[in-house]
């Protein structure tokens, strides 16, 4: 039985790298003939990363193999904070050669063999650029999308749009929110708000430019593989088969079964947290986590602190401290320790009804049964760990796609609506009235956000196992890779 190799290039980031390791091992495991060779490029790496990528170093399974490329000279940081996707795009555009390399190299190595052929390049979003390198080399390369479906939809749109129309889109006027009609974007039954959109669109310092060239290579991909499934994105999924766009391959929800390791969460603080959940009442803790990134000022850990406080719920509360100065009226400030952002008598007044921790288990929390709502920052990974446990998300979205994403779960039906237009590094406060109010929604033993939830949670569960639509979906594409080689 003759060996295929597929190389996965993910972007930069463990959350990339985990989605894509999750991806891989769901492969090696559907069929005995794939073998994985995963190029990790680095970039300002951070104690998560690194954490990560030593476990994955000591805990791969034998048919991936991880090389870690060496490092480039970086563009600008002052890119990174004008235009993300920018900076990411000459990232990407300065570590072609070095994806060359390797690959030419694997194609030298494999060359000897009779048994084994590399099938093609399995590239993340940013990474899109590097179809080059599998068309130079006679190989097929492949898209694999950590989003969702529908955010393919708005990459379809974008293009189409910027033909027509060729620069950034306009933010709209929050004073006049009429006159914001929506765009009809592929794979969305309804017109979908400007003010939902990526941050990116409106970007006038080369985010914008730099997404429109990393999503123009789409179509020269052999393929689409996207983290969703066919029963969360029916209608999405639907409008792509239409023998315009390269083949789809829904293959999720690709999740980490575990709670990733993390340099700032020690076993003992973990032992500590579980714990605690195991003294609460079943659905009766709401948790809330905004990400990696995702840092709040002063001013909005106190409306956050006095809406749990007024809701009455039990709650866990991840409170990550800022990495940057935050400007205080003292001037910039460094909060080093979470308490001193906190209303006065805070703590004294919640007592054991809450608990707050700089970093949790995420996955391992929404598995518990004593979890019944998450406040959440939106990250696609995390809405399909919330939905994989059954456990029904508060929208409030930072950065990224993430409003986006907001607004999918919402016009489903699967999320309850604190914000769908929150940007972080902005002025705007979310009060304490409308976060005690989506805490109380959310917590509703008979809400039909809850049931609805419950229902995906076993979909996505059938989903995979042996039978289900991703798991076919699965199949589908070794075997057109395969035909592809």
């Amino acid at each position: 039985m003759k060996k295929v190799e597929l190389i996965f290039v993910p972007t930069p980031g463990a959350g990339h790298l985990a989605s894509t390791v999750e991806f891989v091992k769901r492969l090696i495991h559907h069929d005995d003939r794939i073998l994985v060779t995963i190029l990790s490029i680095e970039w300002n790496s951070s104690g998560f990363a690194d954490a990560y990528s030593e476990w994955l170093a000591t805990s791969q399974p034998d048919r991936i193999q991880l090389i870690q490329l060496s490092p480039v000279d970086p563009p600008p940081l002052h890119l990174w904070t004008l235009a993300p996707e920018a900076f990411m795009y000459a990232l990407i555009q300065s570590y072609i050669p070095h994806v060359r390399n390797a690959v030419t190299n694997i194609l030298s190595m494999i060359s000897t063999s009779d048994s084994t052929r590399v099938a093609g390049l399995v590239l993340d979003l940013f990474c899109s650029p590097m179809v080059d390198v599998a068309t130079e080399l006679g190989l097929s390369s492949y898209i694999y999308l950590t989003s969702n479906a529908s955010f393919f939809g708005l990459v379809l749109y974008l293009q189409a749009l910027h033909r027509q129309n060729g620069s950034e889109f306009e933010y709209p006027n929050p004073e006049n929110p009429n006159k914001d009609l929506g765009h009809l974007i592929p794979g969305f039954a309804n017109p979908v708000p400007s003010r939902v959109l990526p941050s990116l669109m409106f970007n006038k310092h080369g985010s914008y430019t730099a997404f429109v060239k990393i999503t123009e290579r789409f179509k020269d991909a052999e393929g689409i593989v996207i983290n969703t499934f066919e029963e969360l994105e029916t209608y999405a999924l639907s409008c792509f088969v239409n023998g315009q766009n390269p083949p789809i391959y829904p293959v999720g929800a690709v999740i980490h079964p575990d709670s990733l390791p993390h340099p700032e969460l020690e076993q003992l603080q973990r032992d500590r947290i579980m714990k605690w959940l195991d003294n609460q009442p079943e659905s009766s803790v709401v948790f809330l986590c905004f990400g990696s990134h995702g840092c709040h000022g002063p001013p909005q850990v106190k409306e956050i602190a006095l809406g749990l406080e007024q809701s009455g719920q039990r709650f866990l509360w991840s409170l990550r401290m800022p990495e940057t100065p935050l400007n205080d009226a003292a001037g910039a400030v460094h909060y080093k320790n979470p308490e001193k952002m906190l209303p006065e008598g805070f703590l004294e007044r919640i007592q054991e009804r809450g608990m707050i921790c700089r970093w949790a288990p995420q996955v391992d929390v929404l598995g518990h049964k004593a979890v019944g709502g998450f406040v959440s920052h939106c990250g696609w990974n995390s809405i399909l760990e919330s939905l994989w446990h059954g456990v029904p998300i508060v929208t409030w979205p930072i950065y990224a796609e993430q409003q986006l994403n907001a607004y999918i779960m919402k016009e489903v039906g699967l999320a309850v609506e604190l914000r769908l237009d929150y940007r972080g590094g902005t002025s705007d406060i979310v009060k304490a009235e409308e976060i005690e109010e989506g805490v109380r929604q959310v917590m509703d033993a008979g809400s039909e956000v809850r049931k609805k939830v419950k229902e995906m949670a076993e979909m996505a569960r059938k989903a995979v196992m042996n039978g289900g639509s991703s798991f076919n979906s699965i199949g589908r594409f070794i075997e057109d890779m395969i035909a592809n080689t």
